[in-house]
Parts: structure tokens; sequence; C-alpha cells
């Protein structure tokens, strides 16, 4: 078993110019995706019509986007995309559009989403609109302009319109995730899109590199890099792309998450010959130490208030999660279950931490609340499950795993249901960190 404790260190809606024109007053929230008896809402999206057959978009425009938008709700965890081999009801353009309701909720549809699209002179025209089928009501009428061949860009403005409709917030679309991707002794940062689209290398270090960390406000990565032969620790603008080294003091550096205001950056330094917790700002690169233990202290991570840190030490005398105040006061251990825990992860609605813990020699994703009771077991397949990271909602956990060959990486709602994977391969996949919302 690898002692992943002691080697750890080792190891953008807006973008594409999309105008959305709203229609219709703001809708009220339908659902709660937040109740106890939560359960994914069935929804039937329909193939986009082209609403001028005089002058025809692309073959198969209209497809595209409604896959798009099926993808990217299927992906939020909370909707039951439908086949539409299953559909009743003809999806020909009719003005004024007549739904017959009963024929979507025999097929078991709450929600029912149809749209239209046209190529013009400016560019690409797409309406859509969103049905309660139950109720027969219309939820929301919008028109949406971009440029030709945006269709990505479209889908997800479209599938953040349906979620702010019925749940009443915007979910995680607009997202990327960083990870590293090892290839034999060497790995870089990569970036992938919510929807699995666009990876991209980011670092082109061709080093080792570890602990990718995203500021809240989406200007910076941080990271940890072996780019001069030793662990330093750099700030990536995500903006410009200039790096600039943050950290290079004797023996280990790494990069532990941003404080909410993206001013700080936490750090692990054994500059002082033992792993101690640090606060760095990164305009001054003043530094700011937490703590002073003879123990091991690492993996440290911000609470969404900047009131409160959580991190790993093994001063009980194995790896496990401690919390403490911002300022290094108030040290209290909150994971009492298993030998092993580590990597914590702070969720962004506050109040419940995810962590990874050894459970029948393998790591599990657990998540606990910051006082160290409620604890549960999110993951529990035969693979090596780490990494946790919570996206921006709150509602949603991405995470890495290994088993055999194969490795990983895949997001969860936060109750550990609706596993998707977003990427697989044989080249070893971890450290995922969840972007904020990039506009």
């Amino acid at each position: 078993m690898k002692n992943k404790y002691l080697i750890v260190w080792i190891l953008l809606w807006a973008a594409f110019g999309i105008a959305c024109l709203p229609e219709s007053g703001q809708a009220k929230v339908y659902i709660d995706i937040d109740a106890p008896g939560f359960q994914q809402f069935p929804i039937a999206v329909c193939d986009f019509q082209n609403k001028k057959p005089g002058t025809p978009p692309p073959a198969d425009e209209g497809v595209v986007v409604a896959d798009h938008i099926r993808r990217f709700l299927d992906l939020s965890g909370i909707f039951n995309i439908l086949d539409k081999k299953s559909f009743l009801d003809g999806v020909e353009s009719q003005t004024p559009e007549v739904i017959r309701f009963s024929d979507w909720s025999v097929i078991g549809a709450d929600f029912l989403l149809r749209g239209d699209l046209a190529v013009g002179a400016e560019g690409l025209r797409v309406e859509s609109r969103l049905y309660d089928v139950t109720r027969g009501q219309t939820l929301f009428q919008k028109t949406y302009a971009a440029k030709t061949g945006d269709l990505r860009a479209v889908a997800r403005a479209v599938a953040s319109d349906i979620l702010v409709a019925l749940t009443g917030d915007e979910g995680d679309f607009s997202t990327q995730i960083a990870f590293v991707i090892k290839k034999d002794a060497r790995s870089d940062v990569y970036t992938l899109s919510y929807d699995a689209a666009d990876l991209k290398n980011l670092t082109g270090h061709q080093s080792i590199v570890a602990a990718p960390r995203w500021s809240p406000d989406g200007q910076y990565l941080a990271f940890t890099s072996y780019k001069n032969g030793r662990p330093e620790v750099y700030l990536r603008s995500l903006k410009t792309g200039k790096e600039r080294k943050v950290s290079a003091f004797r023996g280990l550096n790494l990069c532990g998450t941003f404080s909410p205001d993206s001013k700080k950056l936490l750090l692990t330094l054994s500059k002082d010959d033992n792993e101690e917790i640090y606060s760095l700002d990164i305009e001054t690169l003043t530094l700011q130490r937490l703590t002073r233990s003879f123990a091991i202290d690492v993996s440290p991570a911000w609470s969404p208030d900047g009131r409160k840190i959580a991190f790993v030490s093994n001063r009980s005398g194995s790896p496990q999660i401690f919390v403490m105040d911002a300022d290094g006061s108030n040290v209290r251990r909150i994971t009492y279950e298993g030998n092993y825990n580590t990597s914590p992860s702070w969720s962004p609605r506050g109040g419940r931490i995810a962590y990874e813990g050894l459970i029948n020699r393998k790591y599990q994703i657990f998540s606990v609340d910051e006082e160290g009771n409620n604890l549960i077991q999110l993951t529990f397949d035969d693979a090596d499950n780490e990494y946790p990271s919570w996206s921006p909602s709150g509602r949603q956990i991405v995470f890495s795993s290994q088993q055999g060959s194969k490795s990983r990486i895949s997001i969860m709602n936060a109750n550990g249901l609706n596993i998707r994977v977003l990427k697989e391969g044989r080249e070893q996949m971890v450290m995922p960190a969840w972007s904020p919302r990039l506009k």
C-alpha cells in the first residue's frame, strides 16, 4: 500500500460571447433538490427545429444543440433525460405552438424543452421554451444570440437557464476541472470543461507537478512544480498565462487553497525542519505561520467564510482531519473513524468537509460536518477514490479513481449518488480541483 500521506508532495460562459435575451419574468423555484427524498426529475429535450425553412441552418445543428443540452443536464445529476425515441408528440414547428401535454405526461416527463434556431447575417439565433408538463404551463421562453457554430455555448446558456428556473441556482455549467496527468516520471496540470470537452495542458512543465488550486475570483491557478529540480509553488494568471514563483523555501513547498477573497494562499512548508501550515499574502509574499507542532501538518483548506481552516495532521498518531480558526488557534480533531484520513475539501455552502479515508485497504470518499458529526460514506466500490473537490454550487463533488490499470476523473452528487465519469484512461489522473464559475 502506498504511503500517500508522505509522498503527495512529490507528485473558461462568456468566452463564447453569448448574449441571452430574456423574454419573460424571473421564474419561481419549482423543485427543491436539497430535500432529503430528492429524486431525479424526468425531462424531455426535443431536437431544435429550423425556424426559417427557406434558409436552413447547417445540417443537424438542431440535433447537436439539443444533444449538448442533454449532456449538460445529465451531468448536473438532477435530471433523468428521457430517450427521444419514446416521444409521442411531434416536434414540427407550429405558430402558435400547441403542446399536447398528455402525450408528454404518458411517457413520464415532468418538464419539456422545445426550441428553434435560425441562421442570419448576424449569426445564430436560438429560441428555447421550457414547459411544466404536470401543470401545463410555460416556465420560460428565451432567445439567445451567438456566433454561428457556437452550439456548446448556446446549450450551456440554455441548460443554466433551465436550472435557474427550476432550482433558483445556475449550477456548475460554466466551470472547469483542473487535474494532474502523470506520464511516466513527469506530470502536468490539465483542465477539462464541465461537459468533458476542451482538454488542455495548462502548465507544460514536463516535470513533477502537484496540487492545482483555483483562486475563488477565477484569476489564478496555484500549483507545486519540480520544474527547477525542487518543489516550488507557482501562481499562474489564467488571463495572461504568465507564471510567477511565490514560494521557494528550503525543503517542501506545497500549496493549499486560497482564501475566499483570493488574497492569500495556504502553504505547507518544511523550511523550519517540520511540515507546518502557513498563510501567504500573494501580493506582498508575507508569510504568517499558523501551526506549531512536532507533528506533520499538511493539506490546509479554507472554509468558505474564511474563519476556519481544515487540515491533516498525524499529531494524534495517524493522519486525521483537524479544524482550526484562521489564525491557527482553537485546533480540534473532527475525524475518529479509520486510521488514515486526508485531502479535506470544504463545501462552498459551508457546514461539510469531504475527505478521503482508508477502509478495507481502499481509499473512499467521506463527508462530515465541521464539528465531526454526521459522517457519511459517499463511495463504496473497489477502486481507490481520492482527492475530493466540491463544485461551486456545493451540490457535486469531483474525485479521482484508480482501479487496476484504469484511472478516472468522476463527479457525483454531494450525497454520493449519480456518479458520472468525465475522463478515463490508462495514464494516472489525480488531484482534481473544481474551478469557480468562470465568466
